[in-house]
């Protein structure tokens, strides 16, 4: 049996009628009303509405479908390999993901179940949980009562994934956005930091793993960079003009340097250099550049140590801001230091080299070769040849 849709354009029953319709006509089957009127009009009849026991009856089949069907996979006619996990399946319900219906119309069949298989090895953000989620949606609605904010990023990737279900996308970003916390924030700046900014169309960016939430990913993306100069500031209360007395934690200002040393460089600039980042009650720019003063103080000992790159702020006056101040936050690439080499002895070979804080190498005579001394200039300049490496 070929597992290609069906392309014909008779309906599923017989002869274009629909499914267990006789030849004759609506009418003669008492499904069209006697006056005329349109089966199934938005429209109630009469005055009267639509009877209760219908949408009783429907969530009774929904309910089934979901417990009998997904749950148990009862009378399943296709196999879901994903990840580990082995689902007994029902094509006609998988057909209302694009995804999983392209995978049935392209896999072929060999027995009497077909056999799919979802790969998810370069789609790290889909966690089994939250693929289980997203295919149990196709079934019934019930399983947006199963996204919670530790799990809505992954049933949102898994929805994008899976496609045909905008209601259970939109659902589970909007707990992802709620879930945007004081205590959550370092972990979604780690993950946007993974979304690469939009190109300039010179270069051709490459493929982000973060490219399965489509157009959600530059909707959190806004959304953290928005709490991080609108919200996070009011939560912590660092534009209070009078602190209120210590107390025995970090005061919301620390609190706030500690999580900005820790957020990427691009970011952090955009983020301070906002006139919206308000740290004190006249959102004064003077208070955005001591802040990230400071801040560059924590990030030399975090996440900028090891860059190769000097993080630096100012204060501009003047120029096109008519006479008021800007704050200007630059990073550049350190210089490569320029090393004085001073050889000592005879000149017929070193035995000892040593390089003083100042870059001076100095070296006692005798023991090391003209080739080994050759290898320590050209390790000072970081150029190591491979035979040297075990130097």
């Amino acid at each position: 049996m070929s597992s290609l849709p069906s392309s014909s354009g008779s309906v599923n029953g017989r002869n274009g009628h629909t499914n267990g319709a006789s030849s004759h006509s609506n009418s003669d089957a008492g499904l069209e009303p006697a006056d005329g009127g349109l089966v199934g009009s938005q429209y109630p009849v009469n005055g009267f509405s639509q009877p209760p026991y219908q949408n009783h009856h429907n969530e009774d089949i929904v309910n089934h479908l979901y417990h009998a069907g997904f749950q148990t996979g009862n009378y399943a006619d296709t196999i879901l390999h994903v990840h580990q996990n082995v689902y007994r399946l029902h094509a006609i319900i998988l057909s209302r993901s694009p995804l999983l219906a392209h995978l049935m119309s392209t896999s072929p069949q060999t027995s009497g179940q077909r056999v799919i298989y979802v790969p998810l090895d370069q789609e790290p953000e889909v966690t089994q949980e939250g693929f289980a989620i997203a295919l149990g949606y196709l079934y019934s609605a019930i399983s947006l009562n199963l996204i919670r904010p530790d799990n809505a990023r992954a049933v949102l990737a898994a929805g994008c994934l899976l496609g045909g279900m905008d209601d259970l996308c939109s659902y589970a970003y909007e707990v992802c956005k709620q879930s945007i916390t004081v205590d959550t924030i370092s972990s979604w700046v780690e993950f946007i930091d993974t979304i690469p900014s939009s190109s300039d169309g010179s270069t051709t960016p490459d493929l982000p793993k973060t490219s399965i939430f489509g157009h959600y990913a530059q909707r959190l993306k806004d959304d953290v960079f928005h709490f991080l100069v609108d919200t996070l500031p009011e939560i912590l209360e660092v534009q209070q003009s009078q602190p209120e007395p210590s107390s025995p934690g970090p005061s919301g200002r620390d609190v706030l340097l500690q999580i900005y040393s820790r957020v990427p460089f691009e970011m952090f600039k955009t983020a301070v250099e906002s006139p919206a980042f308000r740290l004190d009650p006249t959102g004064s720019d003077q208070a955005r550049f001591k802040f990230a003063k400071d801040a560059i103080e924590l990030r030399k000992r975090g996440i900028a140590r090891g860059s190769g790159a000097e993080e630096t702020v100012v204060l501009a006056f003047g120029g096109g801001n008519f006479g008021g101040s800007t704050v200007h936050i630059t990073r550049k690439m350190r210089k490569r230091p320029l090393w004085k080499v001073n050889a000592y002895g005879d000149g017929k070979g070193w035995e000892r080299v040593s390089i003083s804080e100042h870059g001076t190498v100095s070296a006692d005579e005798e023991g090391i070769d003209s080739a080994t001394k050759n290898v320590v200039l050209l390790t000072i300049l970081g150029m190591v040849p491979d035979f040297a490496t075990g130097f």
